[in-house]
């Protein structure tokens, strides 16, 4: 029996097949000829310098970045036209199969290459009585035995407000709804929404015409009652999730563009609930990736098509990096996860979310200010309590149940628990502070941990100690000192923002003006 079992693993894993999907959006691909639809600095053989020469060296630089993909699907947006899909074939002749979608009066629209064979394609039309954008693209794959959809995707950029997205959201999500349960498919493209855009449209006014409803979070169930869906829970909701697959990478790689510096996540691959259900097709785990090497990504900044005052200067790439994940046609052997093997502190940055409640045993509250505290594990990391922490004694260990945790633009909080013991005082619980001198502040792995006893320059929102240049925050804004200011820090929280370290100044007491 154990024989026939391993001959019969040894013949499925010998015919099953790995393929890889990509997106990536080109920034404006144009041709030479002359159209209405045309935007200005694509006028051909005008002032902007759009010309053969220009458009060849756009061109070459597109089938780099394609060749070194060496995907077997990608999904291209911001390209003019089919006969423009039809080129890339020609040059790429190791892609059989293209789609390709747009509406007649739009200036760019969505294709595919693929190697492996197209059957259908389908338009999925979202349109405005003001404006036009891109249709979605439906376009069903067959791989051996195997069907399978893609929805390329390039929803209106945050010229418009959120409830344009919204609207191609609840058009994508009416159409997945009718194809029958179990059956495989990708969403993908460009989508001009972050993975987390629940959290940071709360902040944009301007966007935020939907009282912080957004497409991708809660249209598309990415997230339920404000929480992720995961890798690990995606299989136990009745109703239609996905797993936006940014959450496979660590914070500070979630970026596949930028804006004014800070990273931005327009570009999504959103998973259905079939790819983990080890029927068909299945999503390969950890296989997400930026395609970022150094012709597109240097010094923190991408490598995008020049132009200066809307003429072309004649080198770059695209203001968009690639983006991919790899599935296969094999059994995905499961390892399983629980919660339940959670005992440490530093064990819960590796989480995206709880799926069930952890006991952690003799926490210190090494830090408190207000219902904001920070707990720590001797010889093991340090977290945030925000807003949540009224039960904590300063200088106190404590037994806890911990519900849930979250991720603020990086920082990693306990966002729900409860006391479960007290352990009383914990002596000495200061020598648990860090020294600056002594530790690399750029290593995400002391984000929450507490330093003491520094002395510098406040500038510019800025902490000048020695040789290092590092942001300061202030929470209570009152508290600022004069700009040019040298101060004495007696105890600051090494905390994270988006993308950035900073030393975090929760109350006038933890400071002195020199």
């Amino acid at each position: 029996m154990v024989r026939l079992f391993l001959l019969l693993f040894l013949s499925i894993c010998l015919y099953a097949k790995d393929f890889t999907v990509s997106s990536y959006n080109v920034e404006n691909l144009f041709d030479l000829e002359l159209n209405k639809t045309d935007y200005k600095e694509y006028k051909p053989n005008t002032n902007s310098n759009w010309n053969k020469k220009t458009f060849n060296i756009k061109l070459s630089n597109t089938i780099k970045v394609l060749k070194d993909l060496d995907s077997d699907i990608i999904a291209l947006q911001e390209i003019e036209n089919k006969e423009l899909i039809k080129l890339l074939l020609k040059i790429l002749p190791e892609y059989k199969y293209y789609s390709f979608s747009k509406y007649p009066n739009a200036s760019v629209g969505v294709g595919f290459l693929s190697k492996i064979k197209i059957i259908k394609n389908k338009t999925i039309n979202v349109k405005f009585s003001n404006k036009i954008f891109r249709p979605i693209l439906e376009t069903t794959f067959k791989l051996d035995d195997f069907q399978f959809k893609i929805f390329n995707n390039h929803w209106p950029s945050k010229r418009s407000p959120e409830s344009y997205r919204i609207k191609y959201a609840k058009k994508l999500f009416d159409r997945i709804n009718e194809l029958p349960e179990g059956y495989d498919y990708i969403l993908l493209g460009d989508f001009n929404s972050n993975y987390n855009e629940f959290e940071t449209i709360y902040y944009n006014k301007e966007l935020n015409n939907t009282q912080s409803l957004t497409g991708i979070n809660q249209v598309l169930n990415t997230t339920i009652d404000k929480n992720y869906i995961t890798k690990e829970d995606i299989l136990k909701y009745k109703k239609r999730v996905h797993y936006n697959l940014w959450l496979e990478l660590a914070f500070e790689g979630r970026f596949s563009s930028k804006y004014r510096g800070e990273n931005q996540t327009p570009d999504n691959i959103l998973v259905s609930a079939s790819l983990f259900d080890n029927k068909n097709i299945s999503f390969k785990i950890n296989s997400f990736k930026v395609f970022k090497p150094s012709y597109l990504y240097k010094n923190k900044k991408i490598n995008r098509w020049q132009t200066v005052n809307k003429k072309h200067k004649g080198y770059g790439f695209s203001d968009h990096l690639p983006i991919s994940a790899s599935f296969t046609t094999a059994k995905v052997i499961k390892k399983e996860s629980t919660n339940k093997k959670i005992k440490h502190i530093s064990q819960l940055y590796e989480k995206i979310k709880l799926t069930e409640s952890i006991d952690l045993k003799d926490i210190i509250v090494i830090y408190k200010n207000a219902n904001n505290a920070i707990i720590k594990q001797k010889n093991d990391r340090a977290i945030y309590l925000f807003n949540n922490a009224q039960g904590l004694i300063e200088g106190n260990f404590y037994n806890i149940k911990v519900f849930q945790i979250k991720n603020y633009f990086g920082l990693k909080e306990i966002k729900d628990f409860k006391i479960v013991k007290n352990n009383g005082k914990f002596l000495d619980y200061e020598n648990l502070y860090l020294d600056l001198n002594k530790l690399n502040i750029d290593d995400l792995k002391y984000q929450n941990e507490i330093v003491k006893d520094i002395e510098g320059l406040y500038k510019n929102g800025n902490f000048y100690y020695k040789d290092k240049v590092i942001n300061i925050y202030f929470r209570n804004k009152e508290d600022k000192p004069n700009n040019t200011m040298n101060i004495k820090i007696k105890r600051a929280q090494i905390g994270y923002y988006k993308d950035k370290i900073q030393l975090v100044i929760h109350k006038k007491s933890d400071f002195d003006v020199n």
